[in-house]
């Protein structure tokens, strides 16, 4: 189970990094101001997962149980800020039907595909409840 976590975890971690990289490209970093996701929100969002992650791949190589834990209490913050970005992001995502002309700048996140943050979000959950088995000892690793 700890490897189909790992699996789940990259894969999770590569809607992120297309999430970050639309972010990125489309002026999230340039306009923040303009944008409903704060920087250090997302960017602590991705350092701890990438933190946990790399907890998780030592836990896998070296088989301590209490790596196993520190992985899944570093995904524990990273899921509440995913749930705020996620809070945030659903009226711009809501709004981006809508074709009203504005002076101020388009929040970044208006580009993220549905497909993208919803698979993002399955995929994140499942990685999480995988971790959390494997760190009880359930299904063995």
């Amino acid at each position: 189970m700890g490897i189909a976590a790992l699996i789940l975890w990259l894969l999770t971690a590569v809607g992120g990094f297309v999430l970050l990289g639309t972010w990125i490209a489309k002026g999230g970093t340039r306009q923040p101001g303009a944008s409903h996701l704060p920087v250090p929100v997302l960017f602590g969002h991705f350092a701890l997962a990438v933190a946990g992650l790399v907890v998780w791949i030592v836990y896998l190589a070296l088989d301590n149980d209490a790596l196993a834990w520190i992985a899944f209490a570093l995904l524990i913050p990273v899921a509440l800020l995913g749930f705020v970005m996620l809070l945030r992001w659903l009226p711009v995502y809501r709004a981006r039907t809508q074709t009203a002309v504005t002076t101020n700048p388009e929040p970044a996140e208006k580009h993220f595909p549905l497909a993208v943050v919803g698979g993002h979000g399955v995929l994140a959950v499942t990685t999480v409840v995988l971790v959390l088995l494997t760190a009880l000892g359930v299904g063995g690793n």
